[in-house]
């Protein structure tokens, strides 16, 4: 019986030589990524990749937006106390969320039933929509026609006397939104109509942006949101301005100032004196002083006088004679560093 061949030891692989295979797979698989700058350069793995969505365009950055979540949260201040006011009873308000989304995504997520408001804002372009849960609008036509604003617990329809009765809450809302505005445009709302079911709107493109605002509102026991939906196209100029004039006030001014003279000035006048570091004295020496004694003084002194507007010091000059009357020719000015070190009477801070 002839013996079976058997293969040589090299046709076997240790743990060792396996994993190295495996690995040169790995790396030979993994597409090499070839990343390109804004500006056409090719760029390593090192830079930062973001992913971004073609179908939901951000069209706010997270500062536009932290711009505008600010400006809301004073609308919500003001609107609660004003609802309180109107309706004699504390009208809670806080913000839930304000994000941008696809105006279909928007119309898709409100409720059935509900109440919705049709609104322009003049002079933009574009409508926008305001949704208010039934049962709080319920509790709101309660309270207006003398209730104590308990939740009333219905799902249904509002009357045509209910949809008169919140309009004008409505109206109210709509004019403290616009009125956050108004540093940048003066705007008008006017309510043009109002609807049940938000899934047959069609005020809007399917993928127009829409700057979606979700308030979560209380009164007395009753707690429902409100949400506002407005057309990015439609606050976009109001936006622009806000931007602009953002920058304006951030912007440092390379150009220095400088002082005008202005004609009411002519007629002040200002104290001018000149004076010099001459020397120390004892209180001995000072007391024994009289009468035709000559006080010593350095020679280089006279060209470091000291000159004193309204007793602050602001120049460095050279006495001399003009003819018969003694002058001070200023040589430099002193930095403010210098006028700060220098006490009004001439003498320097230790």
């Amino acid at each position: 019986m002839a013996d079976t061949p058997t293969a040589p030891a090299a046709d076997f692989l240790d743990q060792s030589e396996i994993d190295k295979l495996l690995a040169q797979a790995v790396e030979t698989s993994a597409p090499k990524q070839a990343l390109i700058r804004a500006d056409g350069v090719k760029g390593g793995a090192a830079l930062k990749v973001e992913p971004y969505d073609f179908r939901n365009p951000a069209f706010l950055s997270e500062f536009e937006l932290r711009r505008l979540r600010l400006l809301h949260e004073d609308f919500i201040r003001y609107l609660s106390a004003r609802l309180s006011l109107y309706l004699r009873m504390e009208f809670g308000l806080k913000m839930a969320k304000l994000t941008t989304v696809t105006y279909s995504k928007f119309t898709e997520s409100l409720p059935n039933p509900t109440h919705l408001s049709l609104f322009k804002v003049e002079p933009l372009v574009g409508v926008g929509i305001l949704d208010i849960n039934p049962r709080l609008a319920l509790t709101m036509a309660d309270r207006l026609l003398g209730g104590r604003g308990h939740s009333v617990k219905a799902e249904r329809y509002l009357t045509e006397i209910e949809v008169a009765l919140i309009e004008d809450v409505i109206l109210i809302l709509l004019e403290e939104w616009c009125g956050q505005w108004k540093v940048e445009q003066e705007l008008r709302p006017l309510i043009i109509g109002h609807e049940n079911n938000g899934r047959f709107l069609q005020t809007s493109p399917k993928d127009a942006i829409v700057l979606a605002l979700t308030l979560e509102a209380s009164l007395g026991d009753c707690s429902e949101p409100i949400q506002i939906g407005v057309p990015y196209y439609t606050i976009e100029p109001v936006v622009k301005k806000m931007q602009t004039r953002r920058q304006k006030d951030n912007a440092v001014s390379q150009t220095e100032k400088r002082a005008s003279w202005q004609p009411a000035y002519d007629r002040i006048t200002v104290p001018v004196r000149a004076e010099w570091a001459a020397l120390e004295l004892s209180i001995r020496e000072l007391s024994g002083l009289r009468v035709g004694d000559v006080i010593e003084m350095e020679p280089a002194i006279f060209n470091e006088t000291r000159v004193l507007l309204n007793g602050t010091p602001k120049f460095i000059g050279s006495v001399g004679l003009d003819s018969d009357r003694v002058a001070v020719q200023l040589t430099r000015k002193l930095p403010r560093e210098e006028i700060n070190h220098v006490k009004s009477d001439g003498r320097k801070n230790p």
